[in-house]
């Protein structure tokens, strides 16, 4: 299999490296993707996203939903006129950009458990 290399100038490399960081910055904690991808699965409300994220605390889905909320990849939408208040947090346009690299994450994941797997 061929292989291509990348290459760069060093503004180029030092402009990838900087954006990079920008993602990693709002996209790195430990839970944020797994939230993410719960918000777009369907999920939206609390309870239903701490099931279906497996082993996050309540404290810590709190955080990474506010932190989603700030870098405005979810909504949170409170339903008052309910009883009990109903509070949901929905995916916002600007999350779909987040489903390709997901998808691309996924499937570098799949393929790179393969690997290591099976070249072992």
């Amino acid at each position: 299999m061929a292989t291509s290399k990348l290459e760069y100038t060093p503004v180029q490399c030092t402009n990838r490296i900087s954006a990079t960081e920008d993602a990693i910055y709002v996209l790195g904690g430990r839970w944020t993707i797994r939230v993410m991808i719960g918000v777009l699965g369907g999920n939206t409300r609390f309870n239903e996203l701490q099931r279906t994220v497996k082993g996050i605390s309540a404290k810590m889905l709190s955080v990474e939903l506010k932190k989603l909320e700030i870098n405005q990849l979810v909504e949170r939408k409170v339903l008052a006129e309910q009883t009990p208040v109903i509070v949901e947090y929905l995916p916002t346009e600007y999350s779909e950009s987040l489903k390709d690299i997901i998808t691309a994450l996924a499937h570098w994941g799949t393929n790179h458990k393969k690997k290591i797997t099976t070249d072992n």
